[in-house]
């Protein structure tokens, strides 16, 4: 087995002082930065002899904004002044001096118009807005200045979208527009849907805006040619208004484009012609994107043959387009045109998987899957992308264990996806099963993150861990990828295609891939059957559903009871003696005070308030266990808590008087009482004289019996129903689920006697008898104002119980108390749904007694408020 250090807290931090050091001097250089780059900030100098104009600021609409800042728009004129004018718009990044090349080539013949768009070049760099509509309005402005009142345009990259939003904006002013390597339609763009490339766009402008922020550059960066303004001219720029742009396009077009394109794919170009029917397209062999410059002498030559048709009346318009392209352009984008990634959108495809598998490993290679299946991405590039992502953040993970140790599990965001718990299991797996741990993880779901956590607290070595997962990694990932894109395959084959129109197919086909990746590496071992079983055990029985599933009825239920009585919160006037009726955040304490400190059935307690300082805590504590009849284990719970939240069993002093010190909420300590527990469900209506025992719930706290071979946590799982609650019954067990008791030994697998922390509970309704009842009246009438709620209780045996003796009230629980016995598994669903709106049913007909007889009612701000502070308390004891 690996090298490892078992300390506690894993490994040293690094020097503490050496890395404050190095922060302090980090820190010094930004400010510097900072500094630096807002009094460099600002725009670039005008040289002599270059011109520019004034205009408004432009907004997203292209209306101008309601700003009173004059924005600079340079540009360059030149060439024949009795020649037709060519309005020549840059891509981004860049300016006129894009066109350095084809420029001369042009001027002889044309009087040319070169705009710096704001943002880049020498006008203004900070406006509004970026987006081609904006820019198009500058243009436009520009031309009026000029007084140009007609003419044709040449768009390079996105400068083509400029060309078409002023098309759009003022369709009487341009002659032709030629589109060279130009931008259009979105459906060829990148990932091809407007909502994932405006994520792209808003991911690197983030990033760009991260980089001027945190690398110290002295304004170097606002130079670079990745700026911010770039960044921003993608993403103000919504691309989805080209297309019809195009498809109403009157006036005749000219496309250049590159075969070779790594940025807009030559496909692109096929679709503005096809949409375009009265354009000329030419794609270039061998060329890419930037072909004014590789190209200046054809290019220029295509644009000035092109102009000179243009002006003739030779070139065609839509309305003398051939007729057999009108009716293809009025035919819908064929998706399966698409062509595979390449260039820029191929490694942004790339990047995004690999940063998926941070979210989901699974879902991440399920997209890769559907990528393939479409023919946007080959297998072995989709497999490497997701292989990447899931190395570098398991890496990461592993380096987190290592270098900060435990600690990082008690603070976000580690605590939200690894408990410790889980952790320490999977330390104790390691020294079982050796390196070969980090193999086994990766094919078994919910052990990876605490494995690798684990493997850097470890020490294990980092080339061994690497090596091993790596392996795991490349047998597992390229598997996982193929079957979602085979699966893939058989859907477009059975469905017509992946596109929009089959979406449901496709989310159906996720959720299913989703759900077998988590189940099919379960079948391979016993461990995972298990788990499988346990996880069809809590499908199929309703007992182990979430409150937030089977309460919808009940909650309904109980708004027609409000409706009934005129107020959903007359409810809280069932148990005057309580704040809101017990509806949230009782105060155990209280309770337990006003049914009587001295009362035989209570036993001893004492409260520990936050308030209070630790040294005092600790003295109440110890105080405690020297009082007669208390011994340990104690109990210790919050004063105000449901569901068994935050109670622990205390068996030693010194963790009790740690536990005490470390308190920051209301606790209160208990003695503990032996014998079996019961809940006792209690109602009393104002009107009558006597009570009644609404329903018994019997717990039974359930134990594993050991065979000396297998440990606990294998014991619970071949138990028929604790594998259902494998995962809470680890979280209660703790390091001992790895233990291997003896045989005939028996082994409790919680010690709370809650339901959601694993308690069995069963219907005790044989046990109500009227001793029974004579009883708990007795009781319930020493706390004046309590009508209903239900008692937990300890009894020294059922019979005892039955009779009505040996009563020790560990807690009263008020209005929102569940009767509990519902949870028997012998109940189907509609039968406690039967329990439960009777037991609503009594609360509000008390409650509507009460609040006649003048008792309070709290109001649902109130009841609101009291569960923020509960839900607050609540976090407070899981950390």
């Amino acid at each position: 087995m690996a090298d490892q250090d078992r300390g506690d807290d894993g490994p040293r931090p690094l020097g503490g002082r050496v890395l404050l050091a190095v922060a302090a001097v980090y820190l010094a250089i930004l400010v510097v930065s900072w500094t630096t780059t807002a009094v460099r900030r600002g725009d670039p100098p005008l040289p002599p002899g270059r011109p520019a104009i004034e205009s408004n600021e432009f907004g997203a609409d292209g209306e101008p904004t309601d700003r009173d800042d004059a924005v600079r728009v340079a540009y360059r004129a030149y060439g024949n002044e009795e020649g037709p004018t060519l309005v020549l718009l840059h891509g981004s990044p860049g300016s006129s001096y894009d066109f350095r090349s084809i420029g001369p080539l042009l001027a002889e013949r044309f009087r040319l118009v070169a705009p710096d768009l704001p943002g880049f070049g020498l006008s203004t760099r900070k406006v509004a807005d970026y987006s081609v509509r904006a820019h198009a309005a500058y243009t436009l402005r520009l031309m009026d200045e000029l007084g140009v009142e007609r003419a044709h345009l040449l768009g390079f990259s996105m400068g083509g979208g400029v060309a078409l939003e002023i098309a759009d904006a003022a369709p009487e002013r341009v002659r032709s527009i030629t589109m060279l390597a130009a931008l259009g339609v979105e459906e060829l763009e990148l990932l091809g849907e407007h909502t994932l490339n405006h994520g792209i766009h808003g991911l690197q402008l983030g990033l760009l805006r991260l980089s001027r922020v945190l690398i110290p550059h002295f304004g170097e960066l606002d130079d670079a040619m990745l700026s911010i303004e770039y960044a921003r001219n993608f993403y103000d720029t919504d691309q989805r208004r080209l297309r019809p742009i195009m498809e109403s396009f009157e006036p005749p077009m000219l496309i250049l484009h590159g075969e070779t394109d790594f940025l807009i794919p030559a496909a692109a170009a096929r679709e503005h012609a096809r949409i375009v029917p009265q354009a000329e397209l030419l794609v270039i062999e061998d060329r890419g994107h930037f072909i004014p410059w590789t190209v200046p002498s054809e290019i220029a030559s295509e644009v000035a043959s092109f102009v000179d048709r243009v002006e003739s009346g030779e070139a065609r318009t839509r309305a003398t387009a051939e007729p057999e392209r009108v009716a293809r352009a009025s035919e819908p984008f064929d998706a399966k045109t698409v062509p595979p990634f390449e260039g820029p959108a191929f490694l942004a495809v790339l990047l995004l998987l690999a940063l998926a598998t941070l979210v989901s490993e699974d879902l991440a290679c399920i997209a890769a899957g559907l990528l393939v299946a479409d023919g946007r991405l080959g297998l072995v590039p989709a497999s490497a992308a997701c292989f990447a992502g899931i190395f570098v953040g398991d890496m990461l993970l592993y380096l987190v264990g290592r270098l900060i140790g435990r600690a990082a599990l008690r603070h976000p965001p580690l605590k939200w996806v690894v408990s410790e718990s889980a952790v320490n299991r999977a330390s104790h797996w390691f020294e079982r099963k050796g390196i070969a741990v980090i193999f086994l993880s990766r094919f078994t779901p919910g052990l990876r993150l605490p494995t690798y956590v684990a493997a850097g607290i470890l020490r294990t070595k980092f080339r061994t861990f690497a090596f091993f997962f790596a392996i795991a990694g490349i047998l597992w990932t390229p598997a996982l990828v193929a079957i979602a894109a085979f699966a893939g395959e058989q859907l477009a084959e059975a469905i017509g295609g992946l596109g929009a129109k089959q979406l449901p197919w496709v989310i159906a086909l996720i959720v299913v891939l989703w759900q077998v990746y988590g189940i099919v590496p379960l079948l391979f071992t016993h461990k995972g059957r298990r788990l499988l079983r346990g996880r069809w055990l809590r499908l199929r029985r309703w007992e182990f559903w979430p409150p937030w599933i089977t309460y919808v009825p009940v909650l309904a239920y109980v708004q027609w009871l409000g409706i009934r009585h005129r107020g959903l919160s007359i409810v809280t006037a069932a148990n005057p003696a309580m704040p809101a009726g017990g509806f949230v955040g009782e105060s155990k304490f209280e309770i337990l005070r006003d049914l009587g400190v001295d009362a035989p059935e209570i036993p001893q307690f004492e409260l520990l308030r936050n308030e209070a300082s630790p040294a005092q805590r600790e003295r109440l504590a110890r105080e405690f266990l020297r009082r007669p009849g208390v011994d340990l284990p104690v109990v210790l719970k919050p004063d105000a808590g449901q569901r068994g939240s935050g109670v622990a069993m205390i068996d030693d002093e010194e963790t009790l008087v740690a536990r005490a010190r470390a308190l920051d909420h209301d606790a209160i300590l208990q003695q503990r009482v032996d014998g079996d527990e019961f809940g006792i469900f209690y109602t009393r209506h104002p009107d009558d004289e006597q009570g009644s025992v609404f329903g018994v719930t019997t717990k039974v706290l359930p134990t594993v019996t050991g065979d000396g071979t297998r440990t606990v946590e294998d014991l619970l799982l071949d138990d028929p129903r604790a594998c259902a609650m494998h995962a809470v019954y680890l979280q209660e067990l703790g390091e001992r689920s790895d233990e291997v008791p003896a045989e005939g030994e028996v082994v409790a697998l919680c010690s709370v006697g809650t339901h959601a922390r694993g308690a069995i509970f069963l219907d005790g309704e044989h046990l109500i008898t009227p001793e029974l009842e004579a009883a708990v009246e007795r009781i319930a009438r020493r706390y004046e104002g309590f009508f209903f709620g239900r008692f937990d209780i300890r009894v020294p045996s059922a019979e005892a119980l039955s009779r009505g003796e040996g009563v020790s009230i560990i807690e009263l629980n008020g209005v929102t108390s569940e009767a509990t016995h519902v949870y028997d598994p012998r109940h189907s669903i509609f039968a406690a749904y039967r329990i439960l709106f009777a037991q609503w049913r009594i609360a509000y007909a008390i409650g509507a007694a009460n609040a006649a007889r003048g008792a309070e009612t709290t109001g649902l701000l109130g009841i609101l408020s009291e569960w923020r502070r509960y839900r607050r308390r609540q976090r407070s004891h899981r950390t």
